[in-house]
């Protein structure tokens, strides 16, 4: 697929790296055209970066791997006609790190960042998925043992199932990949992230995810 990831920090860059390593035509979306990190990623995966619109407009599928404090601001420069019908993954949480660590995690509404991109952007299909761990984890799930799992949660059927069949290539099994319903679900697995971000502080590393063992 064409796919357009937006954001060229850690996350956007480690899921850039997978899909073009699935063979996937990526292009990484910045805020400038020239951004130095996006141009040094792009020659290193013989790939091709642009501005937030030039990389959404080309693309079949958009991830949203920007921060959550401003990503609405990212997709808008993105622009609605470039994500109109186009699968939106939304993998950012919003965190706000103004009062130092731990950041705390933003609520809008008592809702979620995901279901306030979906009413941005209304004609956009969005999926809420892998923010609930870190990126490496994200890419290989086997780095970490056992049956952890992979949440997954939007209001189209038709975009959750081409989102699973990502997460598949990237390694998670059917039966590690948990279908939370409509994208309320992501009201949940944003207000993961205190408990995330604590225990990493205890663990020290992020090598580490969720698991629901079931009866």
């Amino acid at each position: 697929m064409r796919i357009a990831v937006l954001g060229t920090g850690e996350v956007g860059r480690r899921l850039a790296s997978k899909l073009v390593s699935l063979g996937h035509e990526v292009t990484l979306g910045s805020r400038s055209a020239d951004h130095a990190g996006a141009t040094a990623w792009a020659a290193e995966h013989r790939s091709a970066h642009g501005t937030f619109a030039a990389a959404a407009s080309g693309a079949e599928l958009v991830v949203n791997a920007t921060g959550g404090l401003v990503s609405l601001a990212a997709l808008e420069a993105a622009g609605a006609e470039n994500l109109k019908g186009k699968v939106l993954v939304d993998v950012s949480n919003p965190l706000d790190f103004s009062e130092g660590l731990p950041p705390k995690v933003q609520t809008p509404d008592g809702g979620s960042l995901a279901e306030q991109i979906q009413r941005a952007f209304p004609d956009a299909r969005v999926v809420k998925t892998l923010n609930t761990m870190t990126n490496t984890v994200m890419v290989d799930p086997s780095r970490v043992p056992g049956d952890h799992v992979v949440f997954v949660c939007g209001d189209d059927d038709g975009a959750k199932s081409a989102v699973t069949g990502l997460l598949r290539s990237f390694g998670w099994p059917d039966d590690r990949i948990l279908d939370l319903g409509d994208l309320t679900g992501a009201r949940a697995t944003e207000l993961v992230l205190p408990l995330w971000l604590r225990l990493f502080g205890t663990f020290g590393t992020g090598d580490f995810n969720f698991a629901v063992p079931r009866a």
